[in-house]
């Protein structure tokens, strides 16, 4: 049975996706088509506006539909510390803790030999000027990945370099978590980097 070339073609631009192999192109493409036509002409319009409107904010590299987007507007914000972090999620994993209310910068990606993915393919430019004109703490929050710990190192590095104070955030126990349930990766971080008790 000959395949429709639009269909071919639709199955072969879903596998862009990460994770999506040949198998699940194929359903993703029936389904759209066999099922949700008003769906898939939903997703057409909304990644034809995405593409179109969506840059990377000049000052924290984030997505963004402005230059400057809001976050690095707002005058709540504080600027005595910058958050490196990897990719957009991480950041609004950040923003979801409610842990911390100062300035960001994304990487969108990470130090990757593996992958072909050098310091060249960072924006470490950008983040030198960032950091530079805040001149404020840097805090690498990178993933605790092999990937992870060497931006973390390598940035840490840079920005050193520069006489900016850097600082990582801390790894360790999750909070509820039991001891035998732990790793012996996770349970030996935590012990070296153990706080003093105060009262």
């Amino acid at each position: 049975m000959n395949t429709p070339s639009s269909l071919e073609e639709l199955i072969k631009a879903l596998r862009c996706l990460p994770g999506v192999g040949p198998k699940s192109a194929q359903r993703m493409a029936y389904h759209l088509l066999q099922r949700d036509r008003q769906g898939a002409l939903h997703l057409a319009r909304s990644l034809d506006q995405a593409v179109s409107s969506v840059r990377h904010c000049s000052k924290c590299n984030n997505f963004s539909e402005e230059d400057v987007c809001p976050m690095c507007r707002s005058q709540r914000r504080e600027t005595d510390m910058l958050c490196v972090v990897e990719m957009p999620a991480d950041l609004l994993m950040m923003e979801q803790a409610q842990c911390y209310r100062g300035m960001y910068f994304v990487l969108m990606g990470r130090l990757s030999p593996l992958d072909g993915l050098g310091a060249k393919d960072l924006p470490l430019e950008r983040l030198l000027k960032r950091a530079r004109e805040l001149s404020c703490e840097v805090i690498l929050a990178t993933n605790f990945t092999i990937e992870g710990e060497a931006t973390a190192h390598y940035l840490a590095t840079l920005l050193r370099a520069q006489g900016l104070k850097v600082s990582r955030i801390a790894r360790g126990l999750p909070v509820g978590g039991e001891l035998e349930h732990v790793d012996s990766g996770t349970l030996a971080q935590a012990v070296l980097e153990r706080r003093t008790v105060t009262e």
